[in-house]
C-alpha cells in the first residue's frame, strides 16, 4: 500500500482518521519520552552537548527505523497479532482507545520527570481494548514473546553494563579514546531504539489499515516505517529534556568510561532482542544497562530513591495501561 492510498483509506472515514492520528500521537510521544534514554549517558558525561545529543537521536532513530525492514519485521508481527480485532466501528475505536491510554500514562509519567515504557504501555493498552471486546482476545504466544523478552533485555542490560564496566576498567585508555567510544555507541544505542520502535507502532497502523478495509493481512511498507522514525525523531527534538537529566545524572553519576560500557549493553541487548522478534522496552534495557555500569565501578554511584521510583512506575504501566485500554473502549462504545 502507497503513502497516498493508506492515507486516502484511513481519512475516507472518522474512525480511521482518529486512529491515524492518535498513533501519531503516541509516536510524538515515544520520541518526547523514550527516545532520549539511548542518548541521555552520553550529555550527562558531557561526550556531547544536549543539543547534539538530540540532533543524533533523532537522524539515528530514522535510520533504525529504515532498517528494520531487513531485520525487525517479527518484532511488527508479534504486536499485529497481540490482540484480536473486529473489522469495523468497534475496532477502531478500540484501537484508538489503546493510543489514547498509552498517551495518557506517557504524560503522566513525563509530568514526574520518570521514564516509562511506551512499547510496554502500547502492548498493554492494545491488550486491554482487545478483552473489552466481545470479540476481543490476546494471543497467548504473543504475550509470551513479550513477557519473555520484558525480563531478557533488561537483565542482559544490567549485566552487560556491569560486565563491560569491569572489562573497561582494566584498560587505560585516553580520555579522547572514551569520548569518542560514547559517541559512537550513543549513536548505534538511538540506531537500535529505532530498529526496535518503529516497526511496533508501524504495525498499529497497519492493523488499523485491516479494520478500516484498507488492506488485507499484516504487510510493512519502508515509508511506514519511515514516517514512525521522523515522528518519533520529532519528538525527540521538541522535548526530552527532562527525562535525559533524570536518568543520566540523577539516577546515576558516570564517567564517559562507564556511560560507554552501559550504551555498548544496552544496544546489544536491543538489537539481539530484534532480531529474536521480541519486542522490548529501550527505557527498561538502557536504565538497566546504566545501573549496572554504576555497580561495575564498585562505588555507590545510583540514587536509590530514584531507581525505586522508576521500578514501581514500570511495574504499574502494564497493570495501569490495561486497564485504562479497557475502560476507555467500554466508554467509547457507549457512544
Amino acid at each position: 500500500m502507497s503513502f497516498l492510498s493508506f492515507f486516502q483509506a484511513a481519512f475516507s472515514t472518522p474512525l480511521g482518521g482518529l486512529v491515524v492520528a492518535a498513533t501519531l500521537g503516541v509516536l510524538f510521544v515515544n520520541g518526547w519520552t523514550d527516545a532520549p534514554n539511548a542518548i541521555a549517558a552520553g550529555i550527562s558525561t558531557h561526550a556531547f552537548t544536549m543539543r547534539q545529543g538530540i540532533l543524533l537521536a533523532t537522524l539515528m532513530n530514522i535510520l533504525g527505523a529504515a532498517a528494520c525492514l531487513f531485520f525487525g519485521k517479527q518484532v511488527a508481527k508479534t504486536v499485529f497479532d497481540l490482540g484480536a480485532f473486529p473489522k469495523g466501528a468497534a475496532g477502531s475505536l478500540a484501537l484508538a482507545a489503546a493510543m489514547l491510554a498509552v498517551i495518557l500514562w506517557a504524560i503522566l509519567a513525563w509530568r514526574f520527570g520518570i521514564p516509562t515504557s511506551e512499547s510496554h504501555a502500547l502492548m498493554a493498552g492494545l491488550m486491554g481494548a482487545a478483552l473489552a471486546l466481545r470479540a476481543g482476545g490476546i494471543s497467548l504466544i504473543a504475550l509470551f514473546r513479550v513477557l519473555l523478552g520484558m525480563v531478557l533485555s533488561s537483565a542482559a542490560g544490567c549485566l552487560g553494563g556491569w560486565v563491560f564496566t569491569k572489562l573497561f576498567l582494566k584498560k587505560e585508555r585516553s580520555p579522547a579514546l572514551w569520548r569518542g567510544g560514547q559517541i559512537l555507541s550513543a549513536a548505534l544505542m538511538a540506531f537500535a531504539h529505532g530498529a526496535q520502535d518503529a516497526p511496533k507502532f508501524a504495525s498499529v497502523l497497519i492493523l488499523g489499515s485491516t479494520l478500516w478495509g484498507g488492506t488485507e493481512g499484516f504487510s510493512l511498507p519502508l515509508w511506514m516505517l519511515l514516517l514512525s522514525g521522523a515522528v518519533m525523531g520529532l519528538g525527540t527534538l521538541l522535548g526530552g529534556g527532562r527525562i535525559i537529566r533524570k536518568v543520566g545524572s540523577e539516577m546515576v553519576h558516570i564517567s564517559q568510561r562507564e556511560g560507554f560500557a552501559a550504551d555498548l549493553a544496552g544496544t546489544l541487548s536491543l538489537l539481539f532482542s530484534t532480531l529474536q522478534g521480541m519486542p522490548v522496552s529501550t527505557t527498561h534495557v538502557k536504565t538497566c544497562a546504566l545501573m549496572g555500569a554504576a555497580m561495575g565501578a564498585g562505588e555507590d554511584h545510583i540514587d536509590q530513591k530514584i531507581a525505586l521510583s522508576m521500578g514501581a512506575m514500570w511495574l504499574l504501566t502494564f497493570p495501569f495501561c490495561g486497564l485504562l485500554g479497557f475502560l476507555l473502549t467500554k466508554f467509547f462504545l457507549i457512544f
